[in-house]
């Protein structure tokens, strides 16, 4: 376990703000792949399903929705579930709108946006979730993010990450070979799990911000860690 004795704080490849844009949306169309094969969408899904009931109405913010997999499953659910909802994700990478849309059927409700999450603030929410986006900021961003999330989502919010685990750790970069992902993919997959934290990680961020509602770190197979608030 020393090689994941400390948090990596290592940047990745994907954030570098000179990636080639074709880079990047090869990146992340095989990280939507990974996502499928990892199961990636179940925990949000299984959240939304405490929360929602038929004939529901949700306004729904995705942060950092990269090639926008988790809303076209949202999209999908609500309509299996016959809730009615409103998705809109926001990502800073004008790349990733390019990415989404182009992946995205335009009869779901969906609307991408291109900048900074704070300015929607304004808005009304009902939900804010995110995926795979914790472990990229540093700390003071991501103290910021749970606090706008509290302060914005009427009814709850969701962070779906992974877990900071050795199995996971080793065993993602021969998935990752078997599959044929891009070499970013590989590199960047294996340091993300470097990057994210435990349980015992969360619970100490989490009791430095006065928190509404009922807050629960989860375990979710395979090594997904999540973390949780409904009201």
């Amino acid at each position: 376990m020393r090689m994941l004795a400390q948090r990596a704080t290592t940047p990745e490849q994907m954030d570098a703000p000179d990636l080639d844009p074709a880079v990047y949306r090869a990146v992340l169309a095989d990280l939507e792949r990974v996502n499928r094969m990892t199961l990636a969408a179940r925990p949000t899904l299984a959240f939304l399903d405490r929360l929602a009931t038929r004939g529901m109405r949700l306004r729904i913010l995705d942060v950092g929705f990269g090639n926008g997999d988790m809303l076209r499953r949202i999209a999908i659910w609500a309509a299996r579930r016959g809730v009615m909802c409103e998705l809109v994700g926001i990502d800073l990478n004008p790349s990733s709108l390019t990415a989404a849309q182009t992946q995205t059927p335009a009869h779901l409700p969906i609307t991408y946006r291109v900048g900074d999450y704070a300015a929607l603030e304004a808005e009304p929410w009902d939900v804010v979730l995110s995926s795979l986006v914790t472990h990229h900021m540093d700390d003071a961003e991501r103290i910021a993010f749970i606090q706008f999330m509290d302060r914005v989502a009427l009814r709850g919010w969701f962070i779906n990450d992974l877990h900071h685990h050795i199995l996971a750790y080793l065993g993602y970069p021969v998935l990752a070979r078997l599959m044929g992902v891009h070499r970013i993919v590989r590199e960047d997959g294996q340091l993300s799990i470097a990057r994210s934290f435990g349980p015992d990680e969360w619970r100490d961020m989490l009791a430095q911000i006065p928190l509404s509602g009922t807050i629960q770190i989860a375990r979710h197979f395979p090594f997904r860690l999540c973390v949780s608030c409904v009201r």
